[in-house]
């Protein structure tokens, strides 16, 4: 049956047009319930459960089907879905529009109106028509809606209805389905006091009007790990220079949570404030108390020189909430048999959530997921509810997937539709694979990884010519000849973004297939690659380069530590040993030119854990030592990804996919410099050759690890290299490398990125053929955006992997006194690095139920002062580290100040401490 509705509708330009809308009502779609005899044949496959709900419901006794509402549908689903899906959720919200359902809109009915009759329409239809079954078959469809009118006209008409609430109430079997539930607003779960902490958050249409005025500013709201009481909103569209306002205080960050979109007022300039150098953590278990929050606050408000102060603002309203399900552990009331609990997110950033559950001691000591279902006015933590328990606290699986959780790293079993697209095995290559490809297998290619290393990306080649020039070779897994456009495997690829390597476990962006088999450069086996070969001289000038696909057969797989002494040895002069040399002594020249231009040194701990083969455990802890042969293969993959991006940006300049890493803002330098003053020495920063030549003069006779301590510190100060499309920027500047162009071409077993570079390349070589996604820059713009958060969070959850397995060494090895350097001073605290582990933490001087100190922090030197010791940056420290398992809830690696000693807060290198706060290990990995 057709229903067709005709309407006039003007146009810009002033005409009439007539629209036409056309509903074709069917009336053959079965109700989709099986064993059904009305319906039998109507419908393909049953849409309906075969087995409705088992009658444990104390409202519902007979079998029943559920139908919700949209709007209990989407709260329930989007409260522990992450931002961006409901879209999806929403278009799968409907039920097949038939002739008996059809419901058309009234006058003078709304759209919401409408679609809550549609909903008891079809309600009242099922259950009318479920009566044609027989007795003993005869069931109920049950209406759950949360809104009060809908559920009277409901009942009114017949229509069995219920709350959420009523029915998972109802359910005696599972009562603790109720903790689960989604609360309904923030009005009906504000604390009883009434007493309101914060102010009323503007409507989107008064921060539009707003925004569009300049009178309040949009951007991202970012809390601080170390001070709970302190964020910064990164305003979009803005200038570099004032692109961040700093927010103190509770009532400033007035109930925004990281990553949510807000919108800010600035305050007036006699309120600007600087950022804040005191570490504060939120600890308290009163939530009421917020005498105590004001009092913290007032810390914060030190006089400080003018050149300090920072735009400072408050947040009026929230444009866009980013809240996604939280890990973390139950705090557990003091009041017994009460059923309000603190939350603790594992995520300092993230405010403790309240929330309210039967299971408190059963969840006690474990790892559970919580969602944030309102903030009100008058509470001082948002409200929540109970999402899954994930095991015990300290277990390895727990804690593993607690950090690829809460770094949102992807890490689901790939499914059969990706898997359907690998190759067949046994797998080898073709006559069709050789098409538009060079025969490269009688060349002594090798590769030269860390041990263990089974997704080998790259291998090198170096042979001298007839001409007596040098041809050196860089040879990439041809990963995209595997994964091609558009299917299930590139899809499920382009969203991993990127391989994730843990401790003890690696989370693949490819199939292991690939990964471990088909694509790594394994040695003795014919391999397809994407080779890089350029003609040199003796003195490293590039005379020549290619591109080409390739067939490849590596004739060894070595680790750093094999390669490198083969080139020491005398005694090896076969011709691996030879191409060896040759790539070394040249990767020399090409480093030295390369820092001569302005590329930076900089320097960070990475550690090495030597496991225990049976239990896993960490049994060692050392950092990683560097050979010639790490600056080697570097050197080589840095040239490949320069020559790479030239090549692309030449052939496709409004498409190619680069990388860039912007120039800091001389602000992020003011600590290195005042840090290398307090020394006697002078870093300059103007330009990233004064300041490479700065770190190489920055040394001392007396005190040799300062140089790598600068070099730690030049670190911290630098911005995160980004991908982006060359058609939407035009700073496309490599400020670390000294680079006017840069890409990632080298590692596309690991890197997504690198796949889009190969395929731009391969069309530029014509040895592959084009697609539209790859020359639109939208969508590449897009793909970055994600390649670059997916990026982010593998960092992040690699150094929570490295934290998470210092706890462990440590748990095992006791307690432990080493030498470590100040890296920051606080006002209340000192950062130090204990070079031997690698490992970064904090030592507080002020400890609960104890006298404070007395402690004077001066921000120019910068110096602190406890009694009479004053302690700088790089100041030589020697302090006791252990694991406090004293509390699950607060397991941590605790440090305590032993050397230099001052009365009342050093301590024997023996004597256990409890009462120290948490470090922050910080590892930086290098890009290859």
């Amino acid at each position: 049956m057709l229903k067709s509705k005709t309407f006039l509708k003007k146009t810009r330009a002033g005409g009439v047009m007539k629209i036409v809308r056309e509903h074709y009502l069917r009336d053959d779609i079965g109700c989709g319930a099986p064993g059904c005899a009305a319906c039998d044949g109507a419908h393909e496959g049953p849409v309906l459960e075969p087995q409705p709900l088992d009658p444990a419901s104390s409202l519902c006794p007979r079998p029943h089907y559920l139908l919700p509402d949209t709007n209990v549908l989407l709260h329930q689903i989007l409260s522990v879905w992450r931002p961006g899906t409901w879209a999806s959720v929403a278009s799968s919200l409907r039920i097949p529009g038939s002739l008996e359902t059809y419901v058309e809109q009234e006058q003078g009915e709304n759209a919401n109106d409408r679609n809550d009759r549609a909903i008891r329409v079809a309600a009242k239809w099922y259950n009318e028509h479920l009566k044609k079954m027989s007795a003993e078959n005869h069931l109920q469809v049950i209406f759950i809606t949360n809104d009060k009118k809908n559920k009277e006209k409901a009942i009114e008409e017949g229509i069995p209805a219920f709350t959420c609430e009523e029915y998972v109430k109802s359910l005696t079997a599972n009562p603790e389905l109720i903790d689960r539930l989604a609360c309904l607003s923030e009005e009906g779960n504000e604390i009883e006091s009434g007493r309101i902490i914060f102010s009323e958050h503007l409507p989107l249409s008064k921060l539009q009007q707003g925004i569009k005025s300049g009178t309040y500013l949009q951007g991202t709201f970012r809390a601080s790990r170390e001070n709970y009481l302190e964020a910064t909103v990164w305003v979009h569209g803005d200038t570099e220079e004032d692109k961040e306002i700093i927010l103190q205080g509770l009532k400033n960050l007035n109930r925004a949570v990281h990553e949510d979109i807000v919108a800010v007022e600035l305050l007036p300039k006699n309120q600007w404030v600087a950022p804040s150098s005191v570490v504060l953590h939120d600890e308290g278990q009163n939530e009421d108390d917020v005498e105590k929050e004001e009092e913290r606050e007032r810390i914060l408000k030190t006089a400080v020189n003018e050149k300090m102060l920072k735009p400072t603002g408050r947040v009026v309203g929230i444009i866009k909430r980013n809240w996604r399900p939280y890990c973390g552990m139950l705090s557990k009331s003091d009041i017994k048999e009460s059923r309000r609990h603190l939350f603790t997110p594992a995520d300092r950033r993230i405010p403790r959530i309240r929330i309210e559950t039967r299971q408190a001691s059963a969840l006690e000591g474990r790892r559970i997921i919580v969602a944030i279902d309102g903030w009100p006015r008058n509470s001082r933590y948002p409200n929540g509810h109970f999402v899954k328990n994930l095991g015990d606290v300290g277990d390895k699986e727990t804690e593993t997937e607690v950090l690829l959780l809460e770094h949102d790293v992807p890490h689901q079993p790939f499914s059969q539709a990706v898997l359907s697209f690998l190759p067949k095995m046994p797998w080898s290559i073709t006559e069709k694979d050789m098409k538009n490809r060079e025969d490269l297998r009688h060349l002594c290619v090798c590769s030269v990884d860390p041990p263990g290393c089974t997704d080998i990306d790259d291998a090198l080649h170096c042979r001298e010519l007839e001409n007596g020039n040098l041809e050196v070779g860089v040879h990439i897994a041809d990963v995209s000849h595997f994964i091609r456009p558009g299917n299930a495997l590139d899809q499920e690829s382009a969203r991993r973004g990127t391989t994730v390597y843990l401790c003890e476990k690696r989370i693949d962006m490819v199939p292991e297939l690939l990964s471990s088999n088909l694509c790594s450069l394994r040695c003795n086996v014919d391999r397809l690659a994407f080779s890089c070969i350029w003609e040199m001289n003796h003195n490293a000038e590039i005379l020549k380069v290619r591109f080409t696909k390739s067939a490849i057969n590596s004739k060894a797989s070595l680790t750093y530590a094999e390669a490198q002494m083969r080139i020491d040895s005398a005694a090896m002069n076969d011709d691996i040993t030879t191409s060896l040399r040759g790539l070394n002594k040249l990767a020399k020249i090409l480093k030295k030119r390369r820092i001569e231009k302005g590329a930076l040194t900089l320097s960070s701990p990475e550690v090495r854990f030597h496991m225990d083969s049976e239990t896993h455990d960490p049994i060692d802890l050392q950092t990683k030592e560097l050979r010639e042969t790490n600056s080697m293969v570097e050197e080589f993959m840095l040239l490949a990804n320069i020559s790479v991006a030239k090549k692309i940006h030449e052939e496709f300049s409004e498409h190619a996919l680069l990388r860039k890493h912007p120039a800091p803002p001389p602000s992020n330098y003011e600590i290195l410099v005042k840090a290398a003053k307090s020394k006697n020495l002078e870093i300059k920063t103007d330009t990233a050759k004064s300041l490479a030549d700065s770190l190489d003069r920055a040394d001392s006779a007396t005190f040799p690890y300062l140089n790598t301590l600068l070099r730690i510190l030049a670190t911290r100060c630098m911005m995160q290299a980004v991908y982006f499309c060359s058609g939407m920027d035009n700073d496309f500047h490599h400020y670390g490398l000294a680079s006017p162009i840069y890409t990632h071409f080298t590692s596309p077993i690991r890197r997504y990125a690198d796949i889009i570079v190969h395929r731009l390349l391969a069309v530029a070589i014509g040895a592959d053929c084009t697609y539209p996604e790859l020359t639109d820059k939208h969508k590449l713009a897009d793909l970055c955006k994600n390649l670059n958060f997916r990026h982010k969070m593998a960092q992040y959850a690699q150094r929570a992997s490295v934290a998470f397995h210092t706890q462990l060494f440590f748990k095992s090895k006791g307690i432990v006194s080493e030498e470590a350097y100040i890296l920051f001073v606080r006002k209340n605290a000192i950062v130090v690095l204990i070079p031997k582990y690698g490992l970064e933490g904090t030592v507080f001087f002020e400890e609960k139920d104890k006298p404070k100190p007395r402690l004077i922090y001066d921000d120019e030197i910068p110096s602190l002062k406890i009694e009479d010791t004053v302690f700088h940056i790089f100041d030589k420290v020697k302090v006791k580290i252990m694991l406090d398992s004293s509390n699950l809830q607060h397991q941590k690696i605790r440090m305590s100040l032993v050397e230099p000693q001052i009365r009342g807060i050093s301590i024997s290198a023996n004597t256990p401490n409890m009462d120290i706060d948490e470090p922050e290990r910080k590892k930086k990995k290098c890009e290859k």
